[in-house]
């Protein structure tokens, strides 16, 4: 039978460090979460955090072991599966006492829910015999929230074996995967985000866990993260063509989101969701008609109907009522909160320093930013000691990082095996090239700057749980990156588990921002800087440039002719504001758009 969280929203992957341990938080309060694996070696720091904590003996896993990083991937999902366990099995010997994790469980819970309705029975029944039965009732109804494994597709090195061959199937993604799929964890699921890695979809084919074992249940889901409906039929179509079913699509903002941003051609979020409201139904069956003959081919069990497609939406949510919004008119599944929860100690990770740095934080601190050494946009946090490090570097004249982990080695312009953009080999190589370039000043800043503002992400953002934890990762090397989405200005509080919940649910109010714009605002607010600044970055614009900035407009313009249909269908509290804010937003693009006609 497939468990499903009794709650509306899930906790998405954050970092790498910053959900690291997240289900050993929250899932025992029902709550899905979803951590990163590609970092090993702060796994490796976990896991041996987590036997002591667990009072389990710890066996450290080597570099020099064979298969060591899929094995340590392995274990500590075994390992997680087990504390969340155990952390079940207390919570259900608890008494039905204020105070106790089992009240908690169920106090948090959203107040539409049959569960809660169930609990709320209990409360206020006084014959005992009702009472030891709701509660016995109660019990068996109570379940974890899922644990939940994030693959960033792009992040997929080669590995070499001792002759300095390539590893067959030995990739850091590839060996995630194998790590993930060889686990204990049930009710689970694993999600692909940053767009589609054929070699990765093809290795699934190897392993039998993301099997459906009947209709519509899984052991190990497939989720993937999309940004649009387009990009949801073609890699759903890709991996039913091979038997794997996808059982969500996750989409995200482009823009108005934590980590990497893969900005849309100006196609804003509500668009997109009115899109999956009406193809749904045809995004089932359009994957089952490749699906279920790709089982029979593979002699495995078929079914007479689709399984369920879940769809659910994540990126800049703030409100409950942007919450209620999103399910109710746009009808999807559920809803991911990620950004707030960094200010949750009780949910996610965060060192101390960094979280005053979160609630200190206003919108000239989130910046859209070149620090990814994957060449992809990244909205950061200013004033972090990571960005103190990269800068006192450059003072100097050092400038670039020490690359330890070499997760991000993609660069091969100067050296045969690829390096990283962010390391001081690199740097110092590329800043002496520029210079024999005759580049005209402007030019040569621009890409000075260019290659100055990477950043190490792989130690940057797996630093917090080391410091958290006071545990010992690499040594002198202790600066912290964080990447919230903008929404984080929204949020000044240190707020509890229960605070957070009861935020979602409406049940009161830790935002302490007055004048926050509606989250399709804030998103539309992004896609207009975004556009602006590659217009004015752009120094000799081509026909081409032309034409998708134009693209780009019109899609902006159709976003915004949309959402006035949804003021016109749908009760929202501050219609007059919103409607201002498109009136507002619609009067810029039009200039934007006279701007590249003089230009061009």
């Amino acid at each position: 039978m497939q468990i499903t969280s009794p709650h509306t929203f899930h906790i998405p992957v954050m970092g790498i460090a910053y959900t690291i341990d997240s289900p050993i938080k929250v899932a025992c309060f029902g709550i899905n979460s979803a951590i990163s694996v590609i970092e090993d070696n702060i796994l490796e720091v976990m896991r041996k955090y987590y036997y002591g904590q667990n009072n389990e003996p710890y066996v450290p896993i080597t570099v020099k072991e064979e298969d060591y990083r899929a094995r340590r991937i392995t274990d500590y999902l075994n390992l997680m599966q087990r504390i969340v366990t155990s952390k079940m099995e207390q919570l259900k010997a608890s008494t039905f006492e204020a105070g106790s994790d089992l009240v908690k469980y169920f106090e948090m819970l959203p107040d539409t829910s049959l569960l809660k309705e169930k609990y709320n029975e209990w409360l206020f029944t006084l014959n005992p015999e009702k009472k030891g039965l709701l509660e016995k009732l109660l019990l068996k109804l109570v379940v974890p929230g899922a644990v939940e494994v994030n693959i960033m597709t792009k992040v997929d090195k080669e590995n070499l074996d001792k002759n300095k061959d390539i590893i067959e199937n030995g990739s850091d993604a590839l060996t995630a995967l194998k790590g993930y799929a060889k686990s204990e964890l049930t009710n689970s699921s694993l999600i692909f985000s940053a767009g589609m890695n054929p070699r990765l979809y093809n290795y699934m084919e190897n392993f039998s866990a993301f099997d459906a074992y009947e209709w519509g249940c899984f052991h190990k889901k497939v989720v993937i993260k999309v940004s649009d409906y387009r990009s949801a039929l073609i890699q759903g179509k890709y991996l039913a063509k091979k038997g794997i079913w996808v059982s969500e699509f996750r989409i995200e903002s482009g823009l108005n989101c934590g980590g990497h941003v893969f900005a849309t051609q100006g196609l804003l979020m509500g668009p997109i969701l009115q899109e999956f409201k009406k193809k749904r139904q045809e995004l089932r069956e359009s994957l089952f008609e490749l699906y279920n003959p790709a089982l029979t081919a593979k002699g495995k069990l078929t079914f007479y109907e689709p399984h369920p497609i879940k769809i659910t939406v994540q990126g800049g949510i703030g409100t409950s009522e942007e919450d209620n919004l999103l399910r109710n008119y746009y009808q999807v599944d559920g809803t991911g909160w990620g950004t707030p929860f960094l200010l949750c100690p009780e949910a996610t990770t965060v060192d101390e320093d960094t979280l005053e740095l979160l609630r200190q934080s206003k919108e000239r601190d989130v910046v859209r930013s070149n620090a990814s050494p994957l060449g992809v946009q990244f909205n950061y946090l200013k004033g972090t000691t990571a960005e103190k490090e990269r800068l006192e570097r450059i003072a100097k004249e050092k400038p670039g990082s020490p690359c330890t982990e070499k997760l991000l080695v993609s660069n091969t312009e100067f050296t045969k095996e690829p390096i990283c953009t962010a390391s001081s080999k690199y740097q110092k190589m590329k800043l002496e090239q520029l210079e024999t370039l005759n580049l005209s000043e402007e030019e040569l800043e621009l890409q000075r700057e260019e290659v100055l503002g990477k950043e190490c992400l792989c130690i940057g953002l797996s630093n917090a749980a080391a410091i958290r934890y006071e545990v010992s990762f690499l040594k002198k090397l202790t600066a912290v990156t964080i990447c919230p989405g903008p929404n984080i200005v929204n949020f000044s509080k240190v707020a509890s588990l229960r605070e957070m919940t009861d935020h979602i649910y409406g049940r009161q109010n830790i935002m302490q921002h007055p004048n926050r714009p509606l989250m399709f605002v804030a998103e539309l607010r992004l896609y207009i800087d975004f556009l602006k600044k590659e217009m004015k970055h752009t120094l000799a614009p081509t026909a081409r440039d032309f034409k998708t900035w134009e693209k780009f407009s019109e899609n902006l313009l159709d976003g915004i002719a949309h959402y006035y249909d949804l003021v016109a269908n749908y009760i929202l509290d501050n219609k007059a504001q919103f409607e201002k804010d498109l009136a507002d937003a619609k009067k810029e693009i039009l200039q934007l758009q006279e701007l590249q006609l003089q230009v061009g």
